[in-house]
C-alpha cells in the first residue's frame, strides 16, 4: 500500500511532447478543448433489446456519462500541476517516451512466441540513462501488471490484450493479429507512463530498463509459491465472507460498473458486427467493377454507361476500404479496450472489499474477544489506515478514470462520424 499513500515524486525535467520519442497513442491527457463544455458528451449509451436486429435509439444514462458529476483530483507533482493549467496552444510536457515495435517471432523446441522491441527515452534523473532499448514477450508484460496489482491493488491499472484471439490457436501468429498486439502493449505501457503513481514504480522501471537476464533475477525476487498461494487462499476466504457495509459511494461505483460492463460490451459486439457486414459488402461489391468493364467490351451501345457503372463501383469501393479502416483503428481498439477495463474494474472493487473484509473480520473478532485484546487493537488500527489509503487511492483514481474514458469515447465517435460525412461526400462527389 505504500504507493497509493504516498504522492508520486516530482519529474526531474521534462522533453517537449514529441520530441526524442515515439508517439504515445495512449496517452491519457484531455482532449484539447474539452474543458467547460458539458454538452460535448451527454449521456448517451448504446440500449438494445435482446433481439440483435432491432437496434433502438440511444438512450441517456446520465448515471454513466453525466459529465457534471466529474471532480478532477488535485495535482500530486509540479508536473501534473504544470500538465493540469496550460494554455491552448501549449504542448504537453512529459519526460518518458515509450514505444512498441519490431515483433520478432522465436521459435524453440518447446514453444513459439513472439518478442516486442521497447525503446524508452527519458529525462528523468532516477534513470541511469536517457534510452533504453530491451525486447519483452507478452508473459513479461502479464507479470508487470500482476506487479502493479500487488503494489496498488485499488488503483486501476490498465488492461492487457487477451492472451489468445476467439478463434483459437491456429491464428495467434498472424500478422494481423500480431500487429494488434503490439498496438495494444504500446497502449498499455503508455497509459501507465502517464499515469501519475504507477509511472514511479520499481517494477516498471526494471521492465523498461532490465535485460533479459536481469529481468529473470528480478522476478525471482518476489513472493515465493507457497507465499502466493497462501495470499491467494486468504484472498478467497475474504471473498467468500464478504463485506457487511459497503460504504454508499463504492455502491454507487460499482453500480455504475456493472451498467457501463453491459453497455459497453454491447457497444464492441454491434461495431464488431457493423464491421463484419461492412467487409461482406466491399468484399462483394468489388467483384462488380471489373464485370462490368467486361460487358461493356461485348455491348458497344451501352460502353459508356457501363464503364461509367463502374468507375462509380471503384470509387465506392475505395471509400468503403477508407471506412473500413477508420473503423479497425479508430473504434473497434478504443471500445474494446474498455470492455477489458470493465473487468479490471471489478478486479478492483473485488480487492478493495478484501481489504475492508479483512478489517471487519478483526472488528468482529475483537467484539467477541476471540484472540489476544492488545494485539487485535493494534491489527486493526493498521488496517483501518490500509482502508482508509486504499478507498482514497481508489476514490482519485476512479475520477480520473472516468474523465479519460469520456474522452477517449468521445473521440472515437467523433473520428467515426467525420469519417462517414467524408465517406457520403467522396460517393457522392
Amino acid at each position: 500500500m505504500e504507493g497509493e499513500c504516498r504522492a508520486p515524486q516530482a519529474r526531474s525535467s521534462a522533453l517537449p511532447a514529441g520530441g526524442g520519442g515515439g508517439e504515445s497513442p495512449g496517452s491519457d491527457a484531455p482532449l484539447p478543448g474539452s474543458s467547460g463544455s458539458s454538452a460535448l458528451l451527454q449521456a448517451e449509451v448504446l440500449d438494445l433489446d435482446e433481439d440483435e436486429d432491432d437496434l433502438e435509439v440511444f438512450s441517456k444514462d446520465a448515471s454513466l456519462m453525466d459529465m457534471n458529476s466529474f471532480s478532477p483530483m488535485m495535482p500530486t507533482s509540479p508536473l501534473s500541476m504544470i500538465n493540469q493549467v496550460k494554455f491552448e496552444d501549449e504542448p504537453d510536457l512529459k519526460d518518458l517516451f515509450i514505444t512498441v515495435d519490431e515483433p520478432e517471432s522465436h521459435v524453440t523446441t518447446i514453444e513459439t512466441f513472439i518478442t516486442y522491441r521497447i525503446i524508452t527515452k527519458t529525462s528523468r534523473g532516477e534513470f541511469d540513462s536517457s534510452e533504453f532499448e530491451v525486447r519483452r514477450r507478452y508473459q513479461d508484460f502479464l507479470w508487470l501488471k500482476e506487479r502493479l496489482e500487488e503494489a496498488h491493488p485499488t488503483l486501476i491499472i490498465p488492461p492487457l490484450p487477451e492472451k489468445f484471439i476467439v478463434k483459437g490457436m491456429v491464428e495467434r501468429f498472424n500478422d494481423d493479429f500480431i500487429e494488434t498486439r503490439r498496438k495494444a502493449l504500446h497502449k498499455f505501457l503508455n497509459r501507465i507512463a502517464d499515469h501519475p503513481t504507477l509511472t514511479f514504480n520499481e517494477d516498471f522501471k526494471v521492465f523498461l530498463t532490465a535485460q533479459a537476464w536481469e529481468l529473470s533475477s528480478h522476478k525471482k525476487q518476489g513472493p515465493g509459491l507457497l507465499s502466493r498461494m497462501g495470499q491467494t487462499v486468504r484472498a478467497v476466504a475474504l471473498s467468500m465472507r464478504g463485506v457487511k457495509s459497503r460504504p454508499e459511494e463504492f455502491m454507487e461505483m460499482n453500480n455504475f460498473i456493472e451498467i457501463f460492463s453491459q453497455k459497453i460490451n454491447l457497444i464492441d459486439k454491434i461495431s464488431q458486427r457493423i464491421y463484419k457486414e461492412e467487409r461482406e459488402y466491399f468484399d462483394e461489391m468489388k467483384e462488380y467493377g471489373p464485370i462490368h468493364i467486361l460487358w461493356s467490351a461485348s455491348e458497344e451501345d451501352l460502353a459508356d454507361t457501363l464503364k461509367g457503372v463502374a468507375s462509380c463501383i471503384d470509387k465506392c469501393c475505395k471509400a468503403t476500404e477508407k471506412r473500413m479502416s477508420g473503423l479497425s483503428e479508430a473504434l473497434l481498439p478504443v471500445v474494446h479496450e474498455y470492455v477489458l477495463y470493465s473487468e479490471m474494474l471489478m478486479g478492483v472493487m473485488k480487492r478493495r472489499d478484501q481489504i475492508q473484509a479483512e478489517l471487519d473480520s478483526k472488528v468482529e473478532a475483537l467484539t467477541s474477544k476471540k484472540a489476544d485484546t492488545d494485539l487485535l487493537t493494534e491489527e486493526i488500527g493498521k488496517l483501518e489506515d490500509k482502508v482508509e489509503c486504499a478507498n482514497n487511492a481508489l476514490k482519485a483514481d476512479w475520477e480520473r478514470w472516468k474523465q479519460n474514458m469520456q474522452n477517449d469515447v468521445k473521440s472515437a465517435f467523433t473520428d467515426i462520424a467525420e469519417e462517414n460525412i467524408h465517406y457520403y461526400e467522396q460517393v457522392l462527389g
